[in-house]
């Protein structure tokens, strides 16, 4: 992969985002007047409650959900239906489990009419990426979690995205799995620089991770405040006990809870575009 390939491209622009979800007697607004801009190889996390619209936004700007008003751009053009360049990771893995991990990665490329010797070297390229070198022949059974997701993650980067969208991808992990996948994830990113936004509701993930932290209010979703964080990168385990972590880690935690008892919206189903309910209450 070159690695500046994705330096000057991936810019985000979401200007007045509105979306009304349901239909019939119940129609809801998810979204309310959300504007975001994301610069070229930046690392920006969405963080809010559960129901808040994190994963609405981030299906409309996959293409997957018609924006109500308002306007998502990418590099300047407007977001009409789903493309590669706008790559998807899920929480939980969506991998053929009839194919190994190499063909599972290599899918995409497939798809493209690549050359079968072509792509299974970039898929191998890919999987040495994400540190499952010697791992290409096992099943997505035969893999952990963690494994899962690395595969995931090198599916939707063989296609060389210039945004890289993320839902929760570690939410079903273990703790320490999860800070294992964080610092990969990392370490991948400095060396590709492709533009990430990451949803979550870890405060913790969003300071280790970002750039900058947008932070959104219980539905209907806005941006109520943004933060931009100074620590240095690479990115060390250590910044996890800093006074100045506990510190907007507290002031997050202050915002989050201030009007927190709303009624959770729906998640983008990985498997298709419709939209399932959550009924669980928000934490």
């Amino acid at each position: 992969m070159n690695e500046n390939a994705a330096v000057d491209s991936g810019r985000i622009d979401i200007e007045h985002l509105s979306i009304h979800l349901g239909a019939g007697r119940q129609p809801f607004e998810a979204l309310h007047d959300v504007s975001i801009s994301v610069e070229p190889g930046e690392f920006v996390c969405l963080l809010g409650p559960s129901g808040c619209g994190k994963s609405t936004l981030l299906g409309a700007l996959a293409g997957h959900l018609k924006p109500s008003h308002g306007e998502i751009r990418v590099d300047g053009k407007p977001v009409h239906g789903p493309h590669p360049e706008r790559g998807l990771v899920f929480q939980h893995h969506t991998l053929f489990p009839w194919k190994n991990a190499l063909d599972n990665v290599a899918f995409g490329l497939k798809m493209k009419g690549v050359a079968s010797k072509e792509r299974r070297e970039q898929a191998r390229e890919m999987l040495r990426l994400v540190a499952l070198e010697g791992f290409e022949d096992r099943y997505p059974s035969q893999l952990s979690g963690g494994m899962q997701q690395r595969v995931e993650i090198a599916r939707v980067l063989i296609n060389h995205p210039r945004v890289l969208l993320m839902d929760e991808p570690f939410g079903a992990l273990d703790a320490q799995t999860r800070l294992n996948m964080q610092e990969l994830l990392l370490e991948v990113w400095s060396r590709i620089r492709t533009t990430v936004l990451f949803i979550t509701h870890d405060i913790d993930e969003s300071l280790f991770l970002a750039d900058r932290i947008l932070i959104m209010s219980p539905r209907p979703g806005r941006i109520i405040e943004e933060i931009k964080l100074d620590f240095p990168r690479p990115r060390v385990e250590d910044i996890l006990t800093s006074q100045r972590f506990v510190e907007l880690k507290q002031h997050c935690l202050q915002l989050l809870r201030h009007d927190s008892h709303s009624v959770p919206l729906e998640r983008l189903n990985p498997l298709g575009d419709d939209v399932t309910i959550d009924l669980q209450l928000a934490d």
